[in-house]
């Protein structure tokens, strides 16, 4: 019997960790992997760069966003998984990589020889002001440097005439548990029981409390985002700020991982991550989905439907994640846009198109930004595979029914009305999307130009969970009434 098949019976996070599994786990535990500083992608199935980080080898050597990486130390990159291209990039500190690119507009492919460095992990992703007096802090993870870059981020921000701040944790996984105590530690006052451990060994029964007085001053307002793969330590972040009243969360509801994990080294290559407890957050809730693992584990867990209050008296519930204050749902969907993200359309046509402009307000104020990207899009249409709302139910049953009797005239007849609507609807689609298209469009052009910052910029004006957050904040008011509503 296999050592994953031996791990399969006790839980889902049980796991044995191997290689490149081991180096992401150090990564977070240590803040940093020896590598050259690339964030990489696949864009129409070739690995490419999408962005070098700052101050690193890569960047210092002139790798640009957009460039395809063809070889890696003369190993070619077609049909090679991205952990395998992660893999053969990283290695130690001092030692020499050679990444071979294809550039728009070179015609011979460039060969890099870097030297790579320790790659710091860069946890906030951007920090900045919302607008004059609201702050916003992006979390992308909680590795050993999560909570000197927060810091340094709320410092910054408290020399703005602040009144509240923007704490997004959506889509992050979680990580170190001891991060996410001393991010509360800066939010909450001091002696604050923030989340307790319990498990069935004596040294995995741990209380933590915040130790120090807050660097955010009790009047600073506080909104947390979260949304499905807000998991772990975002969930005891977003949790325990609900718990104790000290800021509203908006989005959607949490992934819903609530247990303690224990890593034992094997060997500098191998490690055993197991589950050795649960946490709780103040109001003694759970956060741990239900149905996610084997009952002995939860033998002791009050269900799911079981009632909580917060610290001022508020209901909360236990178990399957936390639910935000406000829950933000997008109804509508979007087709086009859908396919042009999942296939990273948008940053193709940059990297393709940016040499037609020199800044962003140049690309801003193009009259045929639009024309253009709809063409573009068209000429893709294929590749997108762009399905309507319904369409695949209906070409489903369409097949069905043309099975059974083709000659039927009133099939025939239903089937053509059908398909004239279908047809109809996608010749107009473009126009009932073209808003969100073209801002998204531009938020990646504000990224190649102005960094992030620049795509926050362009992002807040259509990111809902952002809107919400700063009407609640500029109303006191709006704000105040979360906390007596019960």
């Amino acid at each position: 019997m296999s050592i994953d098949n031996m791990l399969s019976e006790l839980d889902p996070y049980t796991v044995y960790l191997v290689d490149d599994q081991k180096s992401g786990l150090d990564m977070i535990t240590n803040g940093k992997y020896g590598g050259v500083g690339i964030q990489i992608g696949k864009r129409d199935n070739v690995i490419t760069v999408i962005a070098p980080t700052e101050n690193s080898p890569a960047k210092r050597a002139g790798i640009l966003a957009g460039d395809i990486l063809i070889k890696i130390d003369g190993k070619v990159t077609e049909s090679m998984s991205m952990d395998d291209a992660a893999k053969l990039i990283r290695g130690k500190k001092g030692t020499k990589v050679i990444l071979s690119i294809e550039r728009f507009n070179e015609d011979e492919p460039i060969d890099f020889t870097l030297t790579r460095a320790d790659i710091p992990v860069k946890d906030v992703s951007y920090f900045g002001m919302l607008d004059e007096s609201i702050g916003y802090i992006r979390l992308t993870r909680f590795s050993k440097n999560s909570s000197p870059e927060v810091e340094k981020a709320i410092n910054s921000l408290l020399g703005n005439d602040l009144t509240s701040i923007v704490l997004d944790l959506r889509d992050n996984p979680g990580g170190l548990l001891n991060s996410a105590v001393s991010i509360l530690d800066m939010f909450i006052k001091k002696k604050e029981l923030l989340v307790w451990t319990d498990g069935r060994a004596k040294q995995s029964k741990k209380k933590y409390y915040s130790k120090n007085d807050p660097i955010v001053p009790d009047d600073i307002q506080i909104a947390v985002l979260i949304n499905g793969g807000s998991a772990s330590a975002s969930e005891i972040v977003a949790g325990v700020v609900q718990d104790l009243d000290r800021g509203v969360v908006i989005g959607r509801q949490s992934f819903g991982k609530g247990l303690v994990q224990t890593v034992y080294n094997i060997d500098r290559n191998k490690a055993l991550k197991v589950t050795t407890a649960k946490y709780y957050i103040p109001s003694g809730r759970l956060i741990q989905k239900s149905g996610y693992l084997p009952d002995e584990i939860l033998a002791d867990t009050v269900s799911s439907d079981t009632l909580f209050e917060t610290i001022g008296g508020r209901t909360v519930k236990s178990g399957g994640g936390i639910t935000p204050d406000y829950v933000i749902e997008s109804k509508e969907r979007k087709p086009i846009l859908l396919a042009c993200l999942r296939k990273g359309l948008f940053f193709k046509y940059v990297q393709k198109n940016k040499h037609m402009y020199k800044t962003f307000d140049e690309v801003n104020s193009d009259p045929i930004l639009l024309d253009r990207l709809e063409e573009y899009i068209m000429n893709h249409e294929e590749d997108l595979n762009i399905k309507l709302d319904g369409e695949n139910n209906y070409l489903d049953t369409r097949e069905t029914l043309m099975s059974i009797d083709s000659n039927n005239i009133s099939i025939s007849g239903a089937l053509e009305l059908l398909d004239s609507y279908f047809e109809e609807k996608a010749i107009t689609q473009f126009d009932r999307e073209n808003e969100d298209i073209k801002q998204w469009m531009l938020m990646e052009f504000a990224k190649q130009f102005d960094g992030e910052k620049g795509r926050m910029k362009v992002s807040q004006k259509i990111d809902k969970d952002i809107i919400k957050a700063m009407n609640i904040l500029d109303d006191p008011f709006v704000y105040r009434e979360v906390f007596i509503h019960h």
